[in-house]
């Protein structure tokens, strides 16, 4: 779908302007000027070890928000940044739904929104060049499902259709040597990583979205990885007990969509467990 349709779409859930002045770009913090967008969206640099196994292609780690991190010229060759990507909507979308079952429904229907301009729309031509349909008005269409008032089975029905597109355009990453087992350890580490920055900042903001992209990025990288465990245990058997480890404390860190008070999480514990992957992942 063109863009000039989808605005018109945005506009009438009134998020037009915002998503023309990026402010959708980063829900948990105040938007960048339109013009110093880009086609590599960052976030901060985490205190882990890179990854020399994966070279450049991966993801992004300059200043930034958290979020995003999508290297996208990459993306057309690398599996992991391409499904990295995917990642990052399921993740918002996992919180959506639970944010909205918790009745944070204003939370909810911005976090539906937050994909379309955060990731997918650069996105977009990576998706044609890959044969992958439009799937963005299952967003936008959630999104105003969220305002419209519909009913929690309803909405969770939606996110299973968006999830499903989702793991059906992660079929047509582009090809590599790399195992599939492998390539999802990578992108759940990367989703564990992004969940431990997301945290820290949690801990020195106000803003509820901030706890809940980690606790999206939690649950979008528990996803990843119990749909490959098998597999990533016979390859990598190190690999698989650091990133369950890692799971175990973000399960603690984000015990619910709602935002503990007080958050007593060990952020430096975090940030070591989401090392520990990358470290075993290098190996």
């Amino acid at each position: 779908m063109a863009f000039d349709t989808k605005l018109k779409q945005w506009t009438s859930l009134g998020l037009g302007t915002v998503l023309m002045t990026g402010a959708l770009a980063g829900c948990s913090e105040p938007a960048a000027p339109a013009d110093d967008a880009s086609t590599e969206i960052s976030q901060p640099e985490a205190a882990t070890e890179p990854d020399p196994a994966a070279g450049a292609t991966t993801l992004a780690t300059e200043g930034g928000e958290g979020e995003g991190g999508v290297t996208i010229d990459a993306a057309y060759t690398d599996p992991v940044v391409y499904k990295a990507a995917l990642a990052i909507a399921a993740a918002h979308v996992l919180a959506a739904r639970d944010a909205h079952a918790e009745g944070e429904t204003q939370a909810a229907a911005e976090m539906y929104a937050h994909p379309v301009s955060e990731v997918l729309f650069d996105m977009e031509p990576v998706f044609a060049a890959q044969g992958v349909a439009d799937f963005t008005d299952l967003f936008s269409d959630t999104s105003a499902a969220v305002f419209a008032g519909e009913s929690q089975d309803e909405i969770s029905a939606r996110t299973d259709k968006i999830l499903a597109a989702l793991d059906k355009a992660a079929e047509s990453a582009p090809a590599t040597d790399a195992s599939d087992a492998m390539i999802s350890a990578r992108v759940a580490s990367d989703q564990i990583d992004r969940a431990s920055d997301m945290y820290r900042l949690a801990l020195d903001s106000d803003f509820y979205e901030t706890y809940l992209d980690g606790y999206g990025f939690y649950q979008a990288a528990e996803r990843t990885f119990l749909e490959a465990e098998s597999d990533i245990a016979a390859e990598n058997a190190e690999a698989a007990e650091a990133i369950r480890a890692a799971l175990a404390l973000l399960a603690d860190a984000y015990p619910t969509a709602l935002r503990p008070d007080p958050m007593e999480a060990d952020a430096s514990a975090l940030a070591v467990a989401a090392s520990e992957v990358q470290l075993a992942l290098s190996q």
